[in-house]
């Protein structure tokens, strides 16, 4: 049995649809506070996964995941998450292959369909009944016509 793990997003088992080795890693410069260390280091972690051409996903997930996170993919059809949280290169790759595989889940959660319901027949009538006191109540507040 797989021990679940609890990410940002709640329990998900540790059977992600985003393998290992199709995540890609590229360290760069991070901006912001934190001295010399930050200016000579590349702590900034972008993680990133091809979509298009995964081997993980059907093409039913494919394209929940294409159509949820269009924003997120380029053209080629990468997604990049980026993580600059720590000043340790190690943590934030760690990060950012978590914050990847959260919002792989998150696209991949089937919502649940609506149900239609309608009204009960005693709630309609009371509505209209209501409706049509109300319109009484206002009729008798005006000033009775000259004709009468």
């Amino acid at each position: 049995m797989v021990a679940p793990y609890v990410g940002s997003t709640g329990p998900m088992s540790r059977r992600s649809k985003v393998p290992e080795d199709e995540i890609y890693f590229r360290a760069t410069r991070s901006g912001g506070p934190g001295g010399q260390h930050v200016n000579r280091r590349a702590t900034r972690v972008e993680a990133c996964w091809n979509v298009r051409l995964s081997a993980a996903l059907t093409d039913e997930e494919r394209e929940r995941v294409l159509k949820k996170l269009a924003s997120r993919i380029d053209k080629d059809g990468v997604l990049r998450v980026v993580a600059d949280d720590e000043r340790s290169q190690h943590r934030n790759k760690q990060l950012a292959k978590r914050r990847l595989r959260d919002l792989v889940a998150r696209a991949l959660r089937v919502p649940k369909r609506r149900k239609k319901t309608r009204p009960p027949k005693s709630a309609v009538e009371k509505r209209l009944d209501t409706k049509s006191r109300r319109g009484q109540v206002k009729k008798l507040r005006k000033p009775p016509a000259p004709d009468e």
